[in-house]
């Protein structure tokens, strides 16, 4: 920990004032504020001096190192396999990481895959994991480290040990406006990420309407900063960016996007969903030193798709985390709302714009996500497309399908569906999946 004693005060006004800190006051606010020296007050001050006058490199690299260093650190270096992991930073129907853990991981991969909750308009992996009966994604560090031990993948929640500061910090930052800051997203993805003791990162940098980043330039400096602070710590760290202005695949939801992902280990999928999962485990398999051709890094994710060893690594964790296995077999032990409605093109025409924001937006009304933290999530109802950007639809066509159990919910989402879609006489120019990759 930091040693010697600061003023707060004094450092939240050169921060204020545009000056910078040493590494060593920088870690003597994360300790002070961990053993609850420093009141959230002052902390709060300390992260809007951030938000406003950013951190240089020289202080994001000490900050995030004693965040990661306020709780407990992870240590797999007994685990022979090279230690990868992939992180997004949120979006509509993102259920990749499903599908893409097994199947990088059934090439020789070890994956300490630690997810999160549904936040805001965006999907949560855990949420989607729950959504298997009795599937546990809280893992004392013991029983982590053996099920990545045993099977060379792990899909569970982040500890409450594990950097302890991200979780307050985090909170803080949502109840007083100071969420979108780079370093601040950076150092707290980073520290969470560099705690599991990892090779490697994959980041999936999302871009778009229902991204977190709008915009393309500040997705980039995004991505250029966590490589920055990969660097810094030794670690290989990747970024690709990709589209977010309308949803991943064609289920949003939990349970349907656990299904879409059950699809996809099984050769099938939408191609969306598919291409970026092959995208991300080339770009894993790389990292972890599998190999270094990415054709030969595609084909061996293709083959354990096609002799299922990925399929049955997903239900050898499911087994082992408490989860029913039938899951991959019978659809139907996922729970399913039981009232559909359909939205419909009002014309003919091709669509311009099937937009991921609303349609976020519109599954949390309809108690596919937290509008508080302590909602609890309903994992049967969602919403299943029909049409996406640059298809041609006619006046009265199915746009999308609507699963859902209470009419006053409904009620809630439709003023978003209605808005999701935009149709227009013209064709639309192709919209790359991938935009750009940092390194």
């Amino acid at each position: 920990m930091g040693t010697g004693h600061h003023s707060m005060n004094s450092l939240i006004q050169r921060k204020r004032d545009g000056g910078t800190l040493t590494g060593d006051e920088l870690k003597w606010i994360i300790a002070g504020y961990t053993d609850n020296t420093i009141p959230d007050y002052q902390m709060s001050a300390f992260l809007m001096a951030v938000f406003l006058n950013g951190f240089s490199a020289a202080e994001l690299s000490p900050w995030t190192e004693a965040m990661l260093h306020s709780g407990d650190v992870l240590d797999f270096s007994h685990i022979g396999r090279p230690k990868v992991d992939k992180h997004s930073t949120g979006g509509v129907g993102d259920k990749i990481s499903i599908p893409l853990a097994p199947m990088v991981a059934a090439c020789g991969l070890a994956v300490p895959m630690m997810s999160g909750r549904g936040l805001g308009h965006t999907g949560g992996t855990l949420d989607k994991l729950e959504s298997i009966p009795g599937f546990r994604v809280e893992l004392d560090p013991n029983e982590f480290t053996s099920i990545l031990e045993r099977l060379g993948l792990v899909l569970a929640g982040q500890s409450l040990t594990l950097v302890p500061a991200d979780r307050r910090i985090y909170a803080l930052r949502d109840a007083t406006g100071t969420v979108e800051s780079i370093p601040l997203i950076s150092s707290s993805i980073m520290s969470k990420k560099l705690a599991e003791d990892i090779d490697g990162l994959v980041l999936d940098v999302k871009v778009g309407s229902g991204a977190f980043m709008k915009d393309l330039d500040r997705a980039r400096e995004l991505a250029r900063t966590m490589v920055g602070i990969g660097a810094a710590h030794n670690t290989r760290v990747s970024a690709i960016l990709t589209d977010m202005d309308q949803p991943l695949g064609v289920e949003i939801g939990n349970a349907n996007e656990l299904q879409e992902s059950i699809d996809v280990l099984r050769g099938g999928g939408p191609s969306d969903v598919v291409e970026l999962t092959y995208r991300l485990g080339v770009e894993m398999l790389l990292l972890g030193g599998i190999t270094d051709d990415p054709t030969d890094a595609r084909a061996r994710l293709e083959r354990v798709v096609d002799n299922g060893a990925a399929l049955e690594l997903f239900g050898a964790v499911i087994e082992a985390q408490d989860g029913d296995p039938r899951v991959l077999e019978d659809r139907s032990i996922l729970d399913r709302a039981p009232l559909r409605h359909e939205i419909r093109a009002d014309r003919d025409g091709v669509v311009r714009r099937c937009d991921a924001l609303e349609l976020g937006v519109a599954s949390v009304r309809l108690g596919g996500g937290r509008e508080q933290k302590e909602d609890i999530v309903d994992a049967g109802v969602g919403i299943t497309l029909a049409a996406k950007r640059g298809d041609r639809v006619s006046s009265g066509d199915v746009l999308a399908t609507i699963s859902y159990r209470d009419e006053a919910r409904l009620a809630a989402a439709m003023p978003y569906l209605d808005r999701a879609w935009d149709i227009h006489d013209e064709p639309v120019d192709d919209v790359p999946l991938v935009i750009d990759e940092v390194r």
